[in-house]
């Protein structure tokens, strides 16, 4: 058994690190803050998860937007301290108390526009930012997440599956608050945010792994270097039904760079295999792109 003694350590955050976080934390928050304020509370459209539920229970109550989301996130904190940890907890506690206060703030402001469906596609691209930013930052302004991990230990469904339910069940009831209309407004708005929020998180400039399988490997692995400028990796496969050992390149490109990619393949082995796939975020390693001279 490992000694404890051994453990690395967690590395702590510079004073620089810290103070990005917290101005991170802090712009997403109010804008998070502007978009319910200003666009979508004023015309009656919500967001999904428990800003959606607060929304809702205010417009009953005619209580400040502000004290729901905070009351309502706080059991979720505690989940979030004990099913991610400490740093997890304290940049949403940070998150969500701003994004209260700068609601409870803009109350008296007037809203931009009264046009609903401005106000869901406005509302919605600034919502998804400011979720985006916060989500960067290690935070949170939502416990649906929490809930749906806890439930997706002990059910067949996955996280993303469980969300959508539970975002569903409260959209749908926005029409039974404000009307049917808009309730379509809010699911307008809340498209917007997810693809929002997945541009602020990945970026534009969205990365993708490249799997390819061919007999001029050699060719097409200097190609890719001197054509897209690109780094590539040799792995060795096997083939499972002949046994036959065979090269693998390997190499990371942006979507723009997708097609010139295809056609340097196609350019020396028309029957390669090629796998192209979607990730996150790709650091150190030698993939970073050279310039072509």
């Amino acid at each position: 058994m490992e000694d404890v003694t051994t453990i690395r350590q967690h590395r702590k955050l510079s004073r620089w690190e810290l103070f990005i976080r917290i101005l991170s934390l802090t712009f997403g928050a109010a804008l998070v803050s502007v978009a319910l304020e200003i666009f979508l509370v004023p015309n009656n459209i919500i967001d999904g998860g428990i800003t959606g539920i607060s929304i809702i229970l205010s417009h009953e109550t005619a209580w400040p937007l502000g004290i729901f989301l905070s009351l309502l996130n706080l059991p979720f904190l505690f989940l979030g301290y004990k099913q991610i940890g400490k740093t997890f907890a304290i940049s949403t506690l940070f998150a969500v108390l701003l994004m209260s206060i700068g609601t409870t703030l803009l109350i008296p402001v007037q809203p931009l526009t009264l046009d609903p469906l401005l106000s869901a596609v406005f509302g919605g691209i600034i919502l998804g930012a400011g979720v985006g930013l916060v989500i960067r930052s290690g935070g949170s302004l939502d416990g649906t997440e929490i809930v749906a991990i806890l439930i997706s230990k002990k059910t067949p469904f996955s996280v993303g599956e469980i969300v959508m339910f539970i975002n569903i069940f409260i959209l749908g009831s926005a029409s039974f608050v404000f009307g049917f209309d808009h309730a379509m407004y809010s699911l307008i708005a809340y498209y917007i945010a997810i693809k929002v929020i997945d541009i602020t998180i990945e970026g534009l400039d969205q990365s993708k792994s490249v799997w390819i399988i061919s007999e001029k490997n050699e060719e097409i692995g200097k190609a890719l270097t001197q054509r897209l400028g690109r780094g590539a990796t040799f792995l060795k496969g096997e083939g499972a039904y002949t046994g036959n050992g065979k090269k693998v390149i390997f190499t990371v490109i942006n979507r723009l760079e997708e097609a010139k990619l295809k056609s340097i393949v196609d350019d020396w082995d028309p029957n390669a295999f090629l796998a192209i796939g979607n990730i996150h975020d790709v650091k150190g390693g030698r993939f970073k792109k050279k310039d072509i001279h």
